[in-house]
């Protein structure tokens, strides 16, 4: 009977601290509410303005091709970027991002078929070290 009740009383024991360590337990791990605190940081990717030169040379372009009136301010401004949309939804092409790289070469501002390459590869071959 001695050891019934030493059985008895352990288990009370575990039973009634058990909620006490889960407890102690789940404050140590970062809950959804510490997040909201440090949201991630988002890497922008890309071009984030256009140049007072590339900007004249676009608004030039818009000029000759009738979707501009004026002259280049050298400033990509709300009417530069209008007269772009418009083009551009001429086209049949998308007007959220100004400019379209198909806009640009519309224009006669994009590359060239005689241009050479500008990608990073070397046009001579380079001679490996030898070991």
């Amino acid at each position: 009977m001695h050891l019934r009740h030493l059985v008895l009383l352990s288990a009370l024991i575990a039973l009634s601290t058990a909620p006490a360590i889960a407890a102690a337990h789940s404050r140590r791990t970062a809950s959804a509410h510490s997040f909201a605190k440090h949201p991630a940081k988002t890497k922008l990717v890309g071009q984030r303005t256009i140049d007072d030169d590339r900007a004249t040379q676009i608004q030039s372009a818009l000029i000759r091709a009738g979707y501009l009136t004026g002259s280049p301010s050298g400033h990509w401004d709300a009417d530069t970027e209008a007269a772009m949309g418009r083009l551009q939804a001429d086209n049949g092409w998308q007007t959220k991002l100004v400019p379209d790289s198909r806009a640009i070469i519309k224009l006669g501002l994009g590359p060239t078929p005689d241009a050479p390459p500008t990608a990073a590869i070397p046009t001579t071959p380079v001679a490996t070290a030898q070991r």
